[in-house]
């Protein structure tokens, strides 16, 4: 009875392990997934430049460029999340555009067909190159709106905490990908094994600019709660919408646009 106790406590042991092994070497395919496609049947509405910016790593970010008057109309810098390519973001492209804006999306490594493996540092690192793509065109910081939807949201935060820009916008954020996971594995050590934190909540004090959180509360990806905890921790001036029902991704309504508009007209 004791031998068969031993062997049985044993066998669950080494399963365990081994799951946190296969996590620890594959969570990155866990967390990025540039194969995934939704939203794929929205016919595009806006005008756009694609261009490639180059990271200086022998990768080139395939973006789209949708320019109005770049010394007339803020840009906004879009930082899209962990799935998908940017025929995905279509839909939300074609409302924003009616905006009196400059938009730049950027895909990231590893996504749409670039080369690269995604990683925190590595994204960090593109979308600095994404900013200094528009302020060699002549487009300042204080200009510059960083947009962040759902994993772009932590690199939307990090930016914004490191300069100063016109403004930041966080849609269905999460407080860190670390408290994210825990949702998922509550049963691993996640801070013990995790590699890309992107932890947002303990950064945005940093950021001194106005900002903007969006966050439905039908979101059963990433709970609302992070966006209010994201708000509550955040420095003023400080803007929310939090429309009940909207979920992870969010309804690109009247109501969402003129919540950005508001935003914009008052920074």
């Amino acid at each position: 009875m004791i031998k068969y106790f031993y062997i049985t406590a044993s066998s669950i042991i080494l399963a365990y392990f081994a799951i946190i092994l296969f996590v620890y070497f594959y969570q990155r395919s866990l967390l990025y997934h540039p194969g995934e496609n939704n939203y794929l049947n929205d016919k595009i509405s806006f005008s756009y430049k694609e261009i490639f910016i180059d990271t200086d790593e022998n990768i080139k970010l395939k973006s789209w460029f949708v320019e109005r008057d770049l010394e007339k109309f803020k840009t906004i810098l879009l930082f899209h999340g962990n799935a998908g390519n940017l025929f995905n973001r279509v839909y939300k492209l074609n409302e924003l555009s009616k905006l009196d804006l400059n938009i730049l999306i950027i895909s990231w490594r590893g996504f749409s067909g670039n080369e690269g493996k995604p990683t925190e540092k590595n994204l960090y690192h593109d979308a600095g190159k994404a900013v200094k793509w528009l302020n060699s065109r002549g487009v300042d910081n204080k200009n510059i709106i960083l947009y962040g939807e759902s994993l772009g949201t932590g690199v939307a935060t990090e930016l914004g905490r490191r300069n100063i820009f016109g403004g930041v916008i966080l849609e269905s954020p999460f407080t860190s990908i670390a408290k994210a996971a825990k949702i998922y594995y509550p049963y691993l050590p996640i801070n013990l094994i995790l590699k890309d934190k992107y932890d947002s909540i303990e950064k945005i004090q940093s950021i001194t600019t106005p900002i903007l959180i969006m966050h439905g509360k039908k979101d059963n990806i990433v709970p609302q709660k992070m966006g209010l905890e994201l708000f509550e921790k955040a420095n003023e001036p400080k803007f929310n919408y939090f429309p009940e029902n909207d979920d992870h991704m969010m309804e690109y309504n009247n109501e969402l646009l003129n919540n950005i508009k508001l935003f914009i007209n008052k920074i």
